[in-house]
């Protein structure tokens, strides 16, 4: 046997592989066919599909799985004509779906894995309630970030900017599960992931968590074989302090932000029960062997909650608020590297600057620190947080007058938005906002240069009153002629009242056709597949809501339908 030096720069408690002469060499605890590392959306629709196509399948998670598909919106970005959107009279066609996707993802993936995506998508959606995942109506037609809890179908991309319509007609996208839980914003994510779960138990997928891969093994071809965990005894006392001990720290997390009082001191107590954890995984963990016969697919998130990665790869989203679990750690990533597989677009994240709802935040201006706008306010969060971060440093203040304040309190009121949304906008209406009498004493105040920002609201009063074209496309029925008194908000990354939502989008690389992991020449590493955000796919260069989602559906299926393919072949 021979293991790797780990590289100086790893970031991670990953060991590079074991090389063995075979795989008798190793006394496996677990055999299977295919072996699913992260219980998320990715790795949910790769053992869905693995069983589907008769492999035997077991998955893997440090944690009670979920992960950061638990954590998301709930939202599913699918078109072409599903059966939501036609029972809503939504015209939606793939080719439509297409050209619009690769107006945003510029070239991320190949046209013909692009296509394939959207071909496949309405399907997918079908397959996803056959599962039991719900989805359902009625349409919101404006512009926002997230609708009321009543919408399930919406615009979750910026396909109502006339910048971004084509020949065809702009469809809603946005397929929200339904999911009962009043008009709470908490799991919204479960709507998607719950059914999975319970599906993937139902059809016999062996689902093993507080259970962490820490490394591949392979022969001296280069095929992996399986894997190393390091596991908590199923049923064991330690496994239900450790499940306990994450669910309180997860819970406190979700339930007590840093933005509401007492927010930093329920975060300190989170860290407690955390230590608890990582205690518990340093003391009490035992080796566990897991033989995959058709593959290993990784499927493990992220690197968000990886700070060093993060700082290492992409340091201009390090103020932003990481989306997902501690389990985003880069683990699946760096699984994949200490076999040779290549990374790309390592430097890519996303953050999601919303400021709609309020509808009348998007109708004021936001600018830099010169006091120059840079984007289309109307613009979806993410294409806002990319021109913010990318751009402009990760500042950015969004100026209002006093019509568009007292118009903005309207749109907020208890009902018309998620109690969230509402809280958010009341807060950085009440504590963080300031009112400045003249566009000098605003420009006194944060350092913008007059005449810059004199030009730019006077420039936006010619296109509010329909005398002049936007220089960002924004049409004059999105825009109002600002008038004094200024009111002010900073809506930088690192507002922590108006939190910036941040997730990384780099990952491996991986065969479009199959999901398998390629090394640096772009040859395929036999028996390892990658899926989700451990991946490079779908929305690795621009976010829309729900597309994370969706190619987790996407590549997870992907790959394990290749699995299911070579093992069909070899028997």
């Amino acid at each position: 046997m021979n293991t790797n030096n780990t590289p100086p720069d790893w970031f991670s408690n990953i060991e590079q592989s074991l090389i063995v002469n075979g795989e008798t060499d190793i006394t496996w605890q677990h055999q299977t066919d295919l072996l699913v590392v992260g219980f998320g959306a990715a790795g949910a629709s790769a053992a869905l599909e693995g069983r589907e196509n008769g492999l035997d399948v077991i998955i893997l998670d440090r944690f009670a799985g979920g992960g950061a598909s638990v954590k998301s919106g709930g939202v599913v970005y699918a078109g072409g004509g599903t059966k939501v959107q036609e029972s809503l009279g939504e015209q939606d066609t793939p080719q439509a779906m297409f050209d619009y996707l690769n107006l945003e993802t510029q070239g991320v993936v190949k046209d013909e894995t692009l296509m394939r995506f959207c071909e496949q998508s309405s399907q997918n959606l079908d397959w996803l309630m056959s599962h039991g995942v719900k989805f359902s109506g009625p349409v919101f037609k404006k512009k926002t970030s997230y609708p009321n809890v009543k919408y399930f179908l919406y615009h979750s991309d910026n396909s109502l900017l006339p910048s971004h319509q084509g020949e065809h007609p702009p469809a809603a996208r946005g397929h929200r599960g339904v999911i009962k839980n009043g008009n709470s914003a908490v799991n919204l994510g479960g709507a998607i992931f719950s059914p999975m779960r319970e599906s993937a138990k139902k059809m016999g997928v062996q689902v093993d968590t507080q259970t962490e891969a820490r490394q591949l093994i392979v022969d001296k071809d280069g095929r992996v074989l399986g894997l190393k965990a390091l596991q908590l005894i199923p049923g064991s006392d330690a496994e239900k302090r450790h499940k306990r001990n994450s669910a309180l720290a997860m819970g406190i997390a979700t339930y007590f932000p840093n933005m509401l009082p007492g927010g930093k001191s329920m975060r300190k107590l989170a860290q407690y029960f955390r230590n608890k954890v990582k205690r518990i995984e340093e003391e009490e963990r035992e080796v566990v062997y897991y033989r995959a016969r058709s593959g290993v697919v990784l499927s493990a998130g992220g690197f968000i909650f990886n700070r060093k990665m993060v700082k290492h790869y992409c340091p201009k989203y390090l103020k932003g608020l990481p989306l997902g679990t501690h389990a985003d750690d880069g683990s699946g990533i760096r699984l994949g590297e200490s076999v040779g597989g290549a990374t790309k677009l390592m430097e890519n994240a996303t953050a999601w600057r919303f400021i709609n709802p309020p509808l009348a935040w998007s109708q004021g201006i936001i600018v830099n620190q010169q006091g120059a706008r840079f984007v289309n306010e109307s613009s979806y969060g993410a294409t806002i947080g990319e021109a913010m971060v990318e751009r402009n440093n990760g500042k950015a203040w969004l100026i209002l007058d006093s019509r568009l304040v007292k118009q903005a309190w309207r749109e907020i009121a208890p009902g018309k938005v998620l109690p969230f949304q509402q809280l958010l906008a009341a807060l950085n209406h009440i504590v963080v906002k300031k009112k400045f009498k003249t566009i000098q004493s605003m420009c006194s105040h944060y350092g913008f240069d007059l005449a810059t920002i004199e030009n730019e609201i006077a420039q936006y009063s010619r296109v509010a009153n329909g005398e002049t074209a936007d220089a960002f496309h924004k049409t004059k029925d999105d825009a109002v002629a600002l008038q004094a008194p200024y009111h002010v908000i900073d809506i930088s990354l690192g507002q922590h009242l108006l939190p910036c939502t941040v997730l990384t989008m780099g990952g491996l690389d991986v065969n479009e056709e199959s999901g398998q992991v390629v090394d640096a020449n772009k040859n395929a590493i036999p028996g390892l597949y990658a899926a989700g955000r451990t991946a490079v796919g779908i929305p690795s260069n621009l976010y829309m809501s729900g597309l994370s989602l969706a190619d987790c559906i996407f590549s997870g299926r992907r790959a394990a339908k290749h699995a299911a393919e070579l093992s069909a072949l070899q028997q």
